[in-house]
């Protein structure tokens, strides 16, 4: 997908201008800022979790699975992650591991949330 094709693509499922006119490369900061944010601890709730999986989707339906900076950010993620046996999003088709498992430092927010739905 080129990036023209992204920035469509984000236009017409509704997501915000700032995000649309970042395209790509906006949408890889965007993963870069969530894994660090992970990193020193998650402190929101699952719904923000959740939608900051979908960035790591859009990723992948714009054909970025190839990128460095990509993968490497995916390594630093899978590292931080545990109960991967869990689904606990289906943000993409198939079984992506960004949808299994939770941050091994959760916060309290995030931990209610996975409560409340059964997945902790």
């Amino acid at each position: 997908m080129t990036d023209a094709e992204i920035q469509h693509y984000l236009s017409e499922n509704g997501y915000p201008e700032h995000i649309v006119r970042e395209g790509r490369a906006g949408l890889i900061r965007r993963w870069r800022e969530f894994i660090e944010q992970v990193e020193r601890g998650y402190s929101l709730g699952l719904e923000d979790y959740r939608n900051d999986l979908d960035i790591r989707a859009i990723l992948r339906l714009a054909q970025a699975e190839d990128d460095p900076e990509l993968n490497a950010l995916d390594e630093r993620l899978k590292r931080l992650l545990i109960a991967t046996d869990r689904r606990v999003w289906e943000s993409a088709p198939g079984d992506p591991f960004w949808d299994f498992g939770y941050p091994k430092n959760a916060g309290e927010e995030l931990v209610q949330g996975l409560q409340e739905e059964g997945l902790l």
